[in-house]
């Protein structure tokens, strides 16, 4: 058994993890906005950002899997502060990086530590927290990319303009020491799941999580929903600048909307997620998701407002999906093997990432004026996925639900 929390410390508990996935969101989300600052102060095109975004997403993906031989062999706690602390040192390399090929390989560094980070939190909170109160968990947890956009993209992104593109990653940084310390004091040890039993070859635990057909159906669900988005958000910034005729210095008020927004519906989907069903509520906000996936990849020129009703929209129901769809995954691994599914997990969502932000770059072009050209194309990939997902969520089985029916089965 995982130690019970008391209320007040499962919420210190979730803040901590909050805090920490709020660390990784920001470095990798960062990148973004900063498009217009990058290709102009390195003298990129926007085929070559696209592949800086990706050398993150796709060095994620190999951790991920690297991860997965060993994640489940150690105690929690100790393994993801360690990441966490390597994380650090690799964002800072990226503020320090001379070139464009240098911040590349930064890049990478930071997407190595990151995936098994974003996944080792995932499998502290299927660890610890009950199945009826997944998703609220998860919509906690979730406060972390709300305030990165409401506060972390807006503020880096001032840091960016008044101090250069390097500022961003000297703050986070800074933050990781702070959410380390915080994380020695607060996290509790967990290694109940440790198996002492030797296994017969490295690969023993992928592919034992590999032959449950519910866990490839949990995967290919996440690689839906990460691919839908991410052909879409790497370069929404760039649209807004060189289409929607929005002003770089108006860039953070998409983001303090968004991300004020979801601070509010994102606690919302995870309380009613768990009181209507995840699947249901997941197919209910991925399906009103597909209107501002459409909109954001095809309107023109319109007023700061408009623009701003319609990233508004998309960040609360794109992102919103999430929230009961990582309560669905996470309760489809097997106990015993959820570390390793989750690490898995983790090289899904960076290969859909990587694959979605690469895709899309090789897609759109960028006229002599600024403007994005293809972009539209783009939005209807995403909601091709986005509804291939909603047909597919259905048939994940969800273990914890399943474990508890039985438990309360009259004897």
């Amino acid at each position: 058994m995982n130690p019970t929390l008391t209320p007040k410390r499962e919420i210190y508990l979730l803040f901590t993890l909050a805090a920490i996935q709020f660390s990784h969101i920001l470095d990798f989300m960062i990148m973004m906005p900063l498009g217009p600052i990058l290709i102009s102060a390195l003298d990129i095109s926007t085929h070559e950002f696209g592949l800086l975004v990706a050398a993150y997403s796709f060095s994620a993906a190999l951790s991920g899997l690297l991860a997965a031989t060993f994640v489940d062999r150690f105690e929690r706690k100790r393994l993801l502060l360690v990441i966490f602390i390597l994380f650090g040192l690799a964002t800072l390399a990226c503020g320090l990086a001379p070139s464009y090929f240098t911040l590349m390989v930064a890049r990478g560094l930071a997407g190595v530590f990151g995936g098994i980070m974003g996944a080792m939190v995932q499998t502290i909170i299927g660890d610890v927290i009950p199945f009826e109160r997944r998703a609220r968990a998860s919509s906690m947890v979730a406060i972390a990319f709300s305030f990165s956009t409401v506060a972390g993209v807006p503020l880096s992104l001032w840091l960016a303009n008044h101090f250069g593109w390097r500022a961003p990653f000297f703050l986070i940084a800074v933050l990781v020491v702070v959410f380390t310390a915080t994380g020695l004091r607060v996290l509790p040890e967990l290694r109940q799941h440790i198996n002492t039993d030797k296994r017969s070859h490295f690969f023993t635990a992928i592919f034992t999580v590999l032959r449950d057909p519910n866990h490839l159906r949990a995967l290919l669900l996440t690689s839906l929903i990460i691919f839908s988005g991410f052909t879409v958000i790497p370069y929404i910034t760039i649209y807004a600048v060189g289409n929607v005729g929005i002003s770089q210095l108006d860039i953070p008020y998409i983001y303090l909307a968004g991300g004020a927004a979801t601070l509010i519906t994102g606690r919302l989907i995870g309380r009613w997620a768990d009181l209507r069903g995840k699947v249901r509520i997941y197919r209910l906000i991925a399906t009103t998701a597909l209107l501002p996936l459409f909109v954001v990849t095809n309107i023109g020129v319109v007023p700061l407002w408009l623009w701003l009703a319609c990233t508004t929209a998309f960040f609360v129901l794109v992102s919103g999906r999430m929230i009961p769809a990582m309560a669905i995954v996470t309760s489809a691994a097997q106990p015993k093997l959820r570390g390793t599914f989750m690490s898995l997990n983790a090289t899904v969502q960076s290969l859909a990432m990587g694959l979605a932000t690469s895709l899309a770059g090789f897609i759109i072009t960028q006229g002599n004026t600024g403007q994005i050209i293809g972009y539209e194309k783009v939005g209807y990939v995403a909601m091709t996925a986005n509804v291939l997902a909603i047909l597919f969520v259905a048939r994940i089985v969800m273990h914890d639900m399943r474990a508890r029916a039985q438990n309360t089965a009259p004897k």
